[in-house]
């Protein structure tokens, strides 16, 4: 499943896209020019389109709007917390184990930061909650540190008292992340949990969590949308990043419910 979900990410970047009809281009270039500069022509067309931004915030806001915060989370008193396990907090908002070993020890946060920011702030409003973070190494080699060594660091230092946090470390899929999660000593995946990831991120990791039994609570973060993109907004820089999170997160969803992993 972990070097599925790899060959995937690869195969959802748009510039791998470009990259190929280019190479096509080019091999056929030497013997037929007219028919080689077809897919020279359009690598060059896809690339300025990726550019665009309304198109991949389309994608990206259709997963957006699944599932928005509860009604009740945003009044700190609401009795509905009191129902509440405490909050399961996805990793991936963390940079590299090998960044952190060049920042003199520092966890470095990435554009994610808010599913790891959030917690903090549940963690001191509702003192009954729990913190679980799971997370494990999502590269293809070994730092010897995973990801929740770094989350395990970075709450400390955010005052989290250990007693009320726990960590789960082996996981590398979101699939995973279900599974090993509910098989920690003291979870009780029955009870009300609510679920900390990214709001184009929530589809696919809700559906893995229920689907392994937990009962679990869509709390949306890191939001990449609004309700509408201007017309006028271009970069390739930043637009071909938002295209590979949405292709990635759909496609994954499509594989996850043709698997029964959701």
């Amino acid at each position: 499943m972990f070097l599925a979900s790899k060959l995937l990410s690869f195969a959802t970047q748009p510039l791998a896209w470009v990259a190929a009809l280019f190479a096509v281009a080019l091999l056929c270039m030497p013997r037929r020019r007219t028919l080689g500069l077809r897919p020279g022509w359009a690598s060059l067309a896809l690339l300025l389109l990726l550019g665009w931004w309304p198109l991949p915030d389309a994608l990206l806001r259709g997963l957006e709007a699944q599932y928005p915060p509860p009604a009740w989370a945003t009044a700190p008193a609401a009795p509905e917390w009191q129902r509440y396990a405490g909050v399961v907090v996805l990793g991936g908002a963390l940079e590299p184990a090998w960044v952190r070993a060049a920042g003199n020890g520092q966890v470095a946060l990435n554009d994610g930061a808010e599913r790891m920011t959030v917690p903090v702030v549940l963690m001191r409003q509702h003192s009954l909650l729990r913190l679980l973070f799971t997370g494990g190494e999502g590269d293809w080699h070994t730092t010897g540190e995973p990801e929740a060594v770094q989350a395990r660091a970075f709450f400390e230092e955010m005052g989290v008292p250990a007693q009320r946090m726990q960590f789960e470390s082996a996981s590398r899929t979101t699939y995973e992340n279900a599974v090993l999660s509910a098989a920690l000593p003291g979870v009780d995946k029955t009870r009300p949990w609510l679920l900390v990831t990214s709001a184009w991120h929530m589809p696919r990791a809700l559906a893995a969590f229920r689907a392994a039994g937990w009962n679990a609570t869509p709390y949306p973060v890191d939001y990449r949308t609004g309700t509408r993109t201007p017309w006028t907004e271009y970069s390739l820089a930043k637009s071909l990043w938002r295209w590979q999170i949405a292709l990635h997160e759909w496609v994954g969803l499509l594989a996850y419910r043709v698997t029964g992993r959701a």
